[in-house]
């Protein structure tokens, strides 16, 4: 009985939680487990967030969904999406990007860590690397299952030498679906079709246009408030304490996008450190902005292990968006109202 009070004393330690969550105002992490690159949504009555399953990349195989109807008690939705699903895909799927269109659920993500810009085939004699990109699954469900949209990479290869990763899709005021992408320190900007099955061409004929802002490294996010739009992304290393979250401002989508500042990094003395990768959760009919991220606990030595988060995220009078504070009382409770 002594061992396991002075285990459960380390486990609320090192993650920020505690066993009697509703006792207490210790929300963050949000739930269990070593997640990343959140994503989260509302659909309904519910709130949804959709991480990546933060292990190594052989390990790294299926996505899990969590659903909530007041941000602090998560049900977790297991293997909504895993490698059997997607034949194209040897390892490696992460950073979800959910959206809904008329009554089915898309899900993109990022699969196989795409390295060799000019490589169109998977050879399974060489290095699984050499194919892979942004795939696309459909659900009728937002806790899915989801299964294969297209059998193959909706993005594979580099354009303005964007990695193809790290999607995030905007529907504008218009009806317009803007498809932001990229790694390796470019963004691309592109809107898909009607089916989500491709992209419409820019005026030049171009599917992407670069809108990469300064300190852009990847992880673009986008959200629309007051007639502004906040274009948002992560700076720094992802495997260290560098990652952070900046953003830019503009009056429509596609920009452009002049760097304001970062909203979210680490300080000496924080609780965590390298939090990035995040969304955004906008509670429907108010001002209410919630941001979701990932972040690593301390003490941590390892890569990959990282924990999702919530922390409210207010603004300024001129529209800016204040510093964001890593707490681990995170967000309480906010139950949405019931849609009828």
């Amino acid at each position: 009985m002594i061992q396991r009070s002075v285990l459960g004393l380390i486990c609320c330690f090192m993650f920020g939680i505690t066993f009697g969550q509703e006792a207490n105002t210790n929300n963050n992490p949000i739930f269990e487990g070593w997640y990343a690159d959140p994503e989260g949504a509302v659909f309904d009555d519910t709130y949804w967030v959709y991480p990546t399953f933060s292990d190594d990349y052989d390990k790294q195989l299926h996505f899990d969904a969590f659903s909530s109807k007041d941000l602090v008690h998560w049900e977790k939705h297991k293997r909504i999406l895993d490698t059997t699903k997607i034949k194209w895909l040897r390892q490696a799927l992460w950073a979800p990007s959910i959206v809904k269109k008329g009554k089915k659920y898309f899900l993109f993500f990022g699969a196989n860590d795409i390295q060799r810009p000019g490589r169109k085939s998977y050879d399974p004699d060489n290095d699984i690397n050499h194919f892979g990109g942004i795939g696309v699954a459909v659900a009728d469900t937002p806790g899915g299952p989801f299964e294969d949209y297209l059998g193959k990479p909706l993005i594979s290869d580099f354009y303005n030498n964007a990695q193809p990763i790290d999607q995030f899709v905007f529907k504008d005021t218009d009806g317009t679906y803007y498809f932001f992408y990229g790694g390796w320190s470019h963004c691309n900007l592109g809107k898909l079709n009607a089916e989500f099955t491709g992209f419409i061409p820019w005026e030049d004929g171009n599917p992407f246009k670069e809108i990469t802002p300064e300190g852009y490294v990847e992880g673009p996010f986008m959200f629309l408030r007051n007639g502004i739009y906040y274009f948002m992304w992560s700076e720094g290393r992802w495997t260290n304490g560098s990652y952070k979250v900046a953003y830019a401002m503009a009056d429509k989508a596609t920009g452009p996008y002049k760097r304001i500042g970062a909203i979210l990094e680490s300080k000496e003395g924080d609780i965590a450190t390298g939090a990035g990768h995040h969304s955004v959760i906008n509670k429907p009919g108010t001002d209410e902005w919630i941001l979701v991220y990932h972040r690593r606990p301390i003490p941590n030595e390892d890569r990959d292990h990282r924990v999702t988060c919530m922390d409210i995220m207010e603004f300024n009078e001129d529209g800016t968006i204040k510093p964001v504070k890593m707490t681990f009382e995170g967000v309480r409770a906010n139950p949405l109202k019931e849609r009828k």
